[in-house]
């Protein structure tokens, strides 16, 4: 079971999209767990071949307790490495397998057939009752027969309206979580703040002539090119991207910028944009598109929650001037962006009126200094005067 975030302490296994003997690849999604963020899909990290899987759909575990094992090319049997369940609860970590034909049971429920029963989801078999399905009568392509949702959903009606709440995503228990890890941070990261104005007249006027030869589609945000220039300036200045540990920290090799989106209705979940720093401003804009898209569905992957090196939070949609952000462990450094504003400004002599924007940066006072953050502000101003170059 994956750690997801410093506030996950257990998930829910949902369901299987992998069975045993079928190979995988490092990057398939191979199930869903349930958390407080959501049904996450969970990515493999190794490519083999599903061996056997060790917990069966509706337990919840503890992070850190394996769910399956994979036979590696080249390596030892799956099965002779992996160690014995571990206590106190083995029940919970059993090889999900199909149930052997038995004697009808001597004492049977009113009205039900007697005989081995498939196996149903916890997922399936609320899906089959919200959709007046019977989940006995349907033949499982679970692992082990067992009956998963796809099963239920073949088999079933066009499903009614949802309702203003979704499936899979509580807001009150992402609330909890968003709590615990805001509580955490304030407790054992001394934070120092900084803030920095920036003329933003280079970058809105050239980001209007770009989009102004572009269809809607295809226009790019405010929001990937400070995206882009945070992640280009992270480059110089590797102490703000990383994770401190018990140990102390760590740098990270590459830059996954968390970006922070708001999820209607309330909550908050910063998943990560990987190599950001690589990417053109049109992937940016992409991979933005379908992160906000999958995080409001309820449909992240697990490495986007996994790996985010730094946050980058803007409110400036919202029109707040600045923000000042909360560091999310094991992060060290998060980057606010407010709104651009006309203000007075001093150019070339003369006061004009420019749109300012406020910089903001959370940084942590066990990695970096007040010194450095100043200049890594400054490298972000300097790559926002030439977005060309972006």
């Amino acid at each position: 079971m994956p750690s997801l975030g410093a506030d996950m302490e257990t998930g829910t296994l949902v369901e299987w999209l992998k069975n045993p003997g079928e190979p995988v690849h490092r990057g398939d999604v191979i199930a869903v767990v349930e958390t407080q963020k959501g049904a996450i899909e969970i990515e493999v990290f190794e490519t083999g071949v599903l061996d056997r899987v060790l917990l069966t759909p509706g337990v919840k575990v503890p992070v850190g307790t394996p769910m399956a094992l994979i036979s590696t090319p080249g390596g030892p049997p799956a099965t002779a490495a992996a160690p014995p369940p571990a206590a106190p609860a083995p029940a919970l970590v059993q090889p999900l397998r199909p149930s052997p034909p038995v004697a009808p049971a001597p004492i049977a429920r009113v009205g039900v057939a007697a005989g081995p029963r498939p196996h149903v989801s916890p997922a399936a078999r609320k899906l089959a009752e919200a959709r007046g399905v019977s989940a006995a009568a349907l033949t499982g392509t679970g692992p082990g027969g067992a009956v998963v949702r796809a099963d239920v959903e073949r088999a079933a009606a066009p499903p009614p309206a949802e309702g203003p709440k979704r499936a899979g995503l509580d807001l009150g228990e992402m609330r909890k979580a968003i709590a615990a890890a805001m509580a955490r941070s304030k407790r054992e990261i001394p934070h120092y703040y900084l803030s920095q104005p920036v003329d933003m007249s280079a970058t809105l006027d050239w980001l209007k002539a770009v989009n102004a030869a572009r269809q809607p589609p295809e226009r790019l945000l405010l929001a990937v090119v400070l995206l882009k220039a945070v992640a280009l300036a992270l480059e110089d200045f590797p102490e703000f991207n990383g994770f401190y540990r018990d140990d102390g920290f760590h740098p990270s090799e590459t830059i996954h910028p968390g970006t922070a989106i708001a999820i209607r209705g309330g909550g908050l979940v910063a998943p990560a944009i990987h190599d950001a720093d690589e990417k053109t401003l049109d992937e940016l804009m992409a991979a933005l598109h379908d992160l906000v898209a999958r995080t409001r569905a309820g449909r992240l992957r697990s490495s986007e929650l996994f790996d985010p090196t730094i946050t980058v939070t803007s409110l400036g949609e919202r029109g707040a001037e600045s923000v000042l952000g909360v560091i999310y462990p094991p992060q060290v450094a998060i980057v606010g962006f407010g709104a651009p504003a006309l203000r007075p400004w001093v150019a070339g002599g003369r006061i004009e009126a420019r749109p300012l924007m406020t910089v903001t940066l959370a940084g942590d006072h066990r990695v970096s200094d007040g010194h450095r953050g100043a200049l890594f502000l400054l490298e972000i101003e300097r790559r926002l005067q030439h977005p060309e170059d972006l």
